[in-house]
């Protein structure tokens, strides 16, 4: 299959990168926007009870998801940089009744979450735009019990991108610019500490000089226990 759109609020990119119609109408509408590239939640297969931090949380559709999945024993964290994105995610947990919903503003390098306070980190189409991968992982690592998992859709490249693209804000606002080659992406979790590494899912991303270059990959790997 391939993907030719990400971070798009349309419900078709939705189905087609992993969202059911029925997870899409349990969210408010308002939290849809910036899909990403995959449905992270419904691979890493929360219990409830749990604890899961989302990195890069958005409007919360990810947030939300997990929400549900974990129930009012369990608590939800999404992390954002940015203030705005905050408020939004704020109001739309508000809308939809999520009591065991926090968003707290930070960057994913550097994570307002204690130690050893997690039991699933999660992201979609967010990692890829950090210049310091290896210190988000780490970081995941950090605050993950141990036993606890990662579960990531993320874009990598197959081959390199033309300087063109890589200079292209567009590029960025699609998730695509900043990504690293395959290889390299999944080097950097297992150096972080993580075991364990599977890739879920897997797809080509794109089409034009996209094509053939870049995968949209779910992958899931653990903390020791």
């Amino acid at each position: 299959m391939q993907v030719s759109s990400c971070c798009s609020p349309a419900d078709t990119v939705a189905t087609i990168i992993g969202y059911s119609t029925e997870e899409l109408e349990a969210i408010p509408e308002e939290a849809r926007m910036g899909l990403g590239c995959g449905n992270p939640t419904a691979l890493v297969s929360l219990k409830e009870g749990e604890a899961v931090l989302d990195l890069g949380a958005g409007g919360g559709i990810d947030c939300f998801l997990a929400a549900i999945a974990v129930g009012k024993t369990g608590k939800v964290i999404g992390v954002d940089m940015t203030p705005e994105m905050l408020h939004r995610a704020r109001d739309n947990a508000r809308k939809g009744g999520y009591d065991n919903v926090e968003f707290r503003l930070g960057e994913i390098e550097n994570l307002p979450v204690a130690d050893n306070t997690v039991d699933a980190v999660i992201s979609n189409c967010v990692i890829n735009l950090s210049p310091a991968k290896t210190r988000v992982f780490k970081e995941a690592y950090r605050v993950l019990k141990p036993g606890g998992r990662v579960m990531v859709s993320d874009m990598v490249l197959v081959k390199e991108l033309s300087e063109e693209i890589k200079n292209s804000l567009a590029a960025y606002a699609g998730c695509v610019a900043g990504a690293s080659m395959k290889e390299d992406y999944l080097a950097t979790i297992a150096n972080a500490g993580f075991e364990n590494l599977e890739i879920v899912s897997e797809q080509s991303y794109g089409s034009g000089e996209l094509e053939g270059t870049v995968l949209s990959i779910s992958v899931r790997a653990f903390k020791p226990r």
